[in-house]
């Protein structure tokens, strides 16, 4: 069941948008509630917006460990164990390959203790795992994001906005917040901490996706429940069409990734780094393939207007330092995933775009 949030943020005030904006002529910094309110093409202050209702499919899913067949027609099928993380395959003896195995392959995702993968089950109603020799605690989760009974939430009358930049709110791509609750209580409180570094990511699932709010929908189960994470993991998602999505839930303000103080919400895309870390994931496989022309205008827009008003330069190198525990690693600004782990994510594609992308949102 749906547990209401368990904090208020307080309203930005008209007087406090102008307010702002004279910081902004005296060179003061920018708070995200400011930058979210200012609208480069919409009134700074006025009503709220309204919503309206809106129908989506809900998820469903079902549990297992290596083996299942299912009720339902499978969109992805998230495999989680522990030991060694190659050799791990998947097959779907009803799909279009015949049974054929397929490799299990990390994608974007890492956990510290073996392996993990999310696969595209193409409709599948059964299929079977393996994983390498040794290995223990296989737990898979068959997710369906289309075909699920239809569910009604109320969702923004008018785009929602990052200083012009428009997102869609996790209302609007259908997020089920109960998936945040686990036991009837948050299963990963917020916690937040100053803006350090951005870092890139591409989602390792199909190119040419018919239906990538479903993606995102599956993305956001498989990181909630099969990786136990409590949500998903990145701060915004963006698709083919260059589409952003708002990620990890930050508040009930209506602001994504901040507070209105100006903290970041600590995310799950970068193991180890991630408060402080902010992060921004492209929908498809970037390895033998660049994104989009208008993903990646996408990417450069919203690196841009949080670089601008967190006083981060694109271009530049730092040490970031987890605030947790003191950890540190010297990274660019705008990273890639790579940059601080094994990992082939963001691909290697789009991590040879990385020095255009930082030299675009850099200031003129």
């Amino acid at each position: 069941m749906f547990q209401p949030s368990h904090r208020r943020k307080r309203p930005l005030s008209r007087r406090g948008v102008l307010g702002a904006a004279g910081a902004v002529a005296a060179g003061a910094a920018l708070t995200p509630a400011v930058f979210a309110a200012a609208d480069s093409d919409e009134p700074a202050a006025g009503p709220a917006p309204g919503t309206r209702p809106e129908t989506f499919p809900a998820t469903r899913s079902s549990s297992a460990a290596d083996t299942a067949t299912l009720s339902f027609a499978a969109s992805y099928v998230g495999v989680r164990w522990k030991g060694a993380q190659e050799g791990a395959g998947i097959r779907f003896p009803d799909g279009d390959a015949s049974g054929t195995w397929q490799p299990l392959t990390a994608g974007c995702a890492t956990v510290d203790d073996g392996g993990t993968a999310l696969i595209a089950a193409g409709a599948a109603t059964a299929y079977e795992v393996k994983v390498p020799d040794g290995a223990t605690g296989v737990r898979s989760l068959a997710i369906d994001t289309t075909e699920g009974p239809r569910r009604t939430v109320r969702v923004p009358t008018e785009p929602t906005r990052l200083r012009g930049v428009r997102y869609l709110s996790r209302a609007a791509w259908g997020a089920d917040e109960s998936k945040r609750y686990k036991d009837g209580k948050v299963n990963s409180p917020e916690q937040y901490f100053p803006l350090q570094t951005i870092t890139v990511h591409h989602t390792a699932t199909p190119n040419a996706d018919a239906d990538p709010a479903a993606t995102v929908r599956g993305i956001y189960e498989y990181h909630a429940v099969t990786l136990d994470w409590g949500d998903i993991g990145y701060h915004f998602l963006i698709d083919e069409a260059g589409v952003i999505y708002e990620g990890r839930y930050s508040g009930d303000d209506g602001l994504p990734a901040f507070d209105p103080d100006g903290n970041l919400v600590t995310a799950f895309h970068t193991a180890g780094y991630n408060s402080g870390n902010l992060g921004i994931a492209l929908l498809g496989t970037l390895a033998d393939q660049g994104p989009t022309d208008a993903a990646k205008a996408a990417l450069t827009g919203l690196i841009k207007v949080i670089a601008r008003f967190k006083g981060l330069d694109p271009q530049a190198k730092v040490t970031f330092v987890n605030p947790v525990n003191g950890v540190t690693k010297d990274v660019p600004v705008v990273s890639g995933h790579r940059d601080w782990l094994e990992t082939d994510c963001p691909g290697q594609t789009m991590y040879d775009l990385l020095t255009e992308v930082r030299a675009a949102a850099a200031p003129r």
